[in-house]
């Protein structure tokens, strides 16, 4: 199972621009340090923007700032915003699959689309960035379970 490139290349160009918040970030710069097509990027960041993730700045030094820290902006949020649809298994409602006759193996698909939305709804880009992702759904399972 894969994301889209739309999904990917979002979150990457997110953190690109969370590690380098000094100011507003061009889409050039992160364009040519993650080899992301300009063009590509411009119709992303209108989406971001449009989801109020990032907020632009025009004129000299312009570019593009996170609305938020970056410990408050889920890849969910992120995926989101650029996609039009989050279903990672292609069931949800289309081909052979609708809500008056779900497929035969509609709910199990449904029930992964909730084990992947609830997981990237608790990635931030500072998780990322600072390599706090939880690797295994046994560990997201262990620290849901632990009060501290």
């Amino acid at each position: 199972m894969k994301l889209s490139t739309k999904s990917r290349y979002a979150i990457t160009a997110m953190i690109d621009l969370a590690q380098n918040q000094d100011g507003a970030v061009s889409l050039k710069d992160i364009s040519d340090r993650q080899s992301i097509s300009l063009s590509y990027l411009e119709q992303l960041f209108c989406k971001l923007k449009n989801f109020k993730v990032v907020t632009s700045r025009r004129g000299p030094g312009g570019g593009y700032v996170l609305n938020k820290k970056s410990s408050e902006i889920s890849l969910h949020e992120i995926i989101t915003a650029v996609e039009e649809n989050m279903d990672q298994t292609q069931c949800g409602g289309s081909m052979n699959c609708n809500k008056d006759k779900p497929c035969t193996t509609h709910n199990v698909w449904t029930g992964l689309n909730k084990i992947i939305s609830d997981y990237m709804k608790n990635i931030t880009i500072k998780d990322v960035i600072s390599n706090q992702v939880i690797h295994s759904l046994h560990d997201a399972r262990e620290s849901d379970t632990h009060v501290s």
